[in-house]
Order: structure tokens, then sequence, then C-alpha cells
């Protein structure tokens, strides 16, 4: 794996990238479509290639350990043949999951011990088991195990979890060296930063990741309450260095996307726009909509003829706003296209303002439109 910056913006610290893979080369900044299970949900992948131009999609490493399982993966050749999807895919290490789904996660120096969410069964990862997990899936970016330390939770706790993430690393690093070989040569690993709202433990986890020389970085444990968002990326984003992609875990919004595009993000992954579309909520260049509201009703203009796209150009709100109300499938398929098409649509304008340097003024003008529900 390689990443080349083109530009960088004059007027903040967002810049345009490439990573090239053995899969394809992969556009920065870059939204990741969410598929957890080998699938973005209610949306093909001939959609999210052809339509959606998705560079490259998430998935998970829990939910695929538990279903369908190494063993079919490794029988089908990996996640890539098993899905269908030829480009690029980035695996969570699962970790997340473990502490938020499973039942009596317990976590020792060892790995994380917890009960399947779907039948109750007890499972172990270790930062070598998500390894092999990974080298299974097939995913051309792999997550090293990290505790993403909860919110709230005390200085004390943080640090404890951070340290034990950054012994979890070396481990994983070691593993993931020493299991390298010419076959799967092609899948890199990412270590991940931890620290809670702390800033002075987000340095020192920063720090200990950019000295683990991996080719890309990521930054986790954001996506909590506190607003400090953008604070906490932007003291990260100073550490991690330049010449390496950055990845912003579970985020996010709009706006989040843009103004950490701002502070040197490169890479985010987020489940809203097709959790949120499932649910009525649209994305469009011209605000935010909720298709079940009656004003909608009788609205037959296009979802979004600004934006393009088949799905947002033929389709009308009515039409979208009945299929919503009687629950037809169809209705969760075209409000996800759509809102992915916006979050690519949104990280490509992003791209050629940055060429332009004229990102900030763009940036600032768009979001006063965008982010005003309609």
């Amino acid at each position: 794996m390689q990443f080349s910056i083109a530009h960088e913006d004059q007027g903040s610290k967002a810049r345009v990238g490439l990573i090239t893979t053995s899969r394809g080369t992969i556009r920065t900044p870059i939204f990741m479509p969410v598929g957890t299970a080998g699938s973005v949900k209610s949306v093909p992948q001939d959609v999210l290639a052809q339509q959606i131009q998705a560079d490259i999609i998430l998935a998970n490493t829990y939910h695929l350990y538990l279903r369908p399982g190494t063993k079919v993966l490794d029988a089908a050749g990996g996640l890539h043949t098993f899905m269908g999807w030829d480009r690029p895919i980035l695996t969570d290490s699962g970790g997340y999951q473990v502490y938020s789904l499973s039942k009596n996660c317990k976590l020792t120096e060892a790995g994380a011990t917890f009960r399947s969410h779907i039948d109750g069964s007890t499972h172990l990862f270790t930062p070598e088991s998500v390894v092999d997990i990974q080298r299974s899936i097939g995913s051309d970016i792999m997550m090293v195990l990290d505790e993403c330390t909860p919110y709230p939770c005390s200085y004390a706790y943080a640090q404890s979890s951070m340290e034990r993430t950054h012994r979890w690393l070396k481990r994983g690093c070691d593993y993931f060296d020493a299991t390298q070989t010419e076959s799967n040569r092609h899948q890199q690993l990412f270590p991940i930063v931890q620290g809670g709202i702390y800033k002075d433990l987000r340095i020192q986890s920063a720090a200990t990741i950019a000295a683990a020389d991996r080719p890309g970085n990521a930054i986790g444990g954001v996506c909590h309450p506190t607003g400090q968002l953008y604070e906490i990326t932007e003291l990260v984003c100073g550490i991690l260095p330049k010449e390496k992609p950055r990845y912003l875990m579970g985020v996010g919004t709009p706006r989040d996307l843009l103004e950490c595009i701002a502070l040197g993000v490169d890479m985010f992954d987020c489940v809203m726009p097709t959790r949120n579309g499932r649910n009525g909520m649209l994305f469009t260049t011209q605000g935010i909509i909720n298709i079940t509201n009656k004003k909608w009703k009788t609205d037959f203009s296009p979802i979004d003829s600004q934006l393009g796209g088949y799905v947002s150009s033929t389709y009308s709100k009515a039409y979208l706003s009945h299929l919503m109300h009687t629950k037809e499938l169809l209705g969760a398929y075209l409000a996800s296209v759509h809102n992915l098409t916006f979050y690519l649509w949104l990280v490509d304008q992003a791209r050629e303002e940055i060429g332009k340097n004229s990102f900030t003024v763009w940036k600032n003008h768009i979001l006063k439109t965008i982010m005003t529900k309609i």
C-alpha cells in the first residue's frame, strides 16, 4: 500500500491524496460505506461501485467471525470473492462490538473474552487472533485489537485502558509481521489512537501509534457526546505523521466530515447515511429532509436533481414518502442509495475545492445549506 499527497489546501490542513492498493486506488479524503456483515444494508455491490462510486467499503471482524465464520470465508477464498466485491475492503477489529454488543465481556492482558449476542457462546479475541480472522476475511486494511474506552470513565481507567491497548498493539504488530507471506502481503495493519477525552493521554497515545510506523493510522473513541471531537482530532492529527493516511473511525455527520477534513483527516466511515435513510432522513444538497413528513406527500419533484445520480434524479419525494409509509423494501433501498450518493458526492466536492485552495470558504458556505432542516 502506498499513500501520496497530491495537493494541500492553503487555508486549512485539508489535503487530497491517493491510497494505492493491489485492488485499486482510493481517492482521499474518502467516505467508506459500512458493510458490517459483508453487505451494505439493502445496497447491491454493483450499485456501490457504479452508481455510488465507492472506492472502498468497511466490514466488521466481530460479525463476520460469528457469521458466516472463518471456515466459510477460507473456503470461499475471502470476503471479496464471497460477496462479489473486487475493490478494497477495510475491517474493524471488532473490539467495539465486543464491548457494546456482547454480554459479560471481560478484559484481561490476554485479550477480550465475550459471549456472542447471537447464541450466548463464549469466545476470546486476542491481538493475535483478530489478525488471523482478518487474514481469513482478506481485508486490504486491517485494524489492531483495541479497547474503545467507554464514556464516561475516570482518568485512571482511560489511562489503564490506553496502556493495555498499546501493549496489544505491539503483540498484534509482531504477530502480523511474523505471519506475513507473499499471498497476504497486500494486507496492511493500522494502529488506533485511544485515550478518551483526556488530552495528555491522547498526546501520549498518538505518539505511541506514530512510533509503531505502520502504513496508516486510525483515531478511535471519538464518538461521545462531549463536543470535543474537533479539538481531539486536531490535537491528534498534529502528532500523527503527515505522510500517512489518517482514519477517523465512526464519524459521522456531513458537518463532522468537512470539519475534520479541514483538520487533516483522510478516511471516514459511519452507518449514518444508511441507518438514517432507512428511517426516513435524507441528506440533500438543499438540506436535511424527513421524507415521512406530510409536506412531501404530493411533492413530485426529484429527490435531489442537483445531486445527480439515477436514484436521486429519477424518483420523486412523493414516491419515496409513499414507500416509507407503506414500509416497502424499495424505500430503504432508494433512501440508502441516495444518502450514500450524497456522502460520496460531498467528499468528491471537498477534493475538488481543496485542489483549488478554496476549501474553507466552500465548506463554510455549503454547511449553511446542507445542515438545514427543510
